[in-house]
């Protein structure tokens, strides 16, 4: 499974909105986009999604930026996917096929479903939190894309 680079950036810019969080301040857009070497404008209407369902907090101005709130750390990985648009994956043919199901299956439709089944029940039982480590340098590291 591929996800898109909207899933992506949301789930990153999360997590390190939630790493760098003790620092008290909001953390601004730019800071985030060269810290996980992103593109900033793309990277702003991603977030600007994840604040408008109540994923982030955000503040306008100098001092401004994104933070956690109260729901960020439990939110799962299958609720990102939802604000970015990726579950519609999961009820489309891994063949491409116009009309795959369960009575008019493509030759890979039963196996697919097995592990779409898998991926969806990991997705939905796995929270921010969860992927959090404490190692934050190295972490930081290892989703910035490089």
């Amino acid at each position: 499974m591929i996800f898109s680079k909207s899933f992506g950036y949301a789930l990153r810019s999360v997590l390190y909105v939630a790493l760098v969080r003790d620092d008290k301040e909001k953390t601004q857009l730019d800071k985030i986009a060269v810290a996980l070497n992103v593109p900033r404008y793309f990277l702003g209407k991603v977030m600007n999604r994840l604040v408008k369902e109540g994923i982030l907090d955000s503040v306008k101005g100098h001092n401004g930026g994104f933070s956690i709130n109260e729901i960020t750390l439990g939110v799962s990985l299958s609720r990102i996917m939802d604000i970015t648009g990726e579950n519609e994956q999961f009820d489309s043919c891994v063949l491409r096929q116009q009309k795959c199901n369960s009575t008019n299956p493509c030759p890979l439709h039963r196996q697919a479903e097995a592990i779409k089944q898998k991926w969806q029940l990991l997705l939905s039982t796995t929270t921010v939190e969860d992927l959090l480590k404490k190692d934050q340098a190295g972490f930081i590291k290892s989703i910035a894309a490089i």
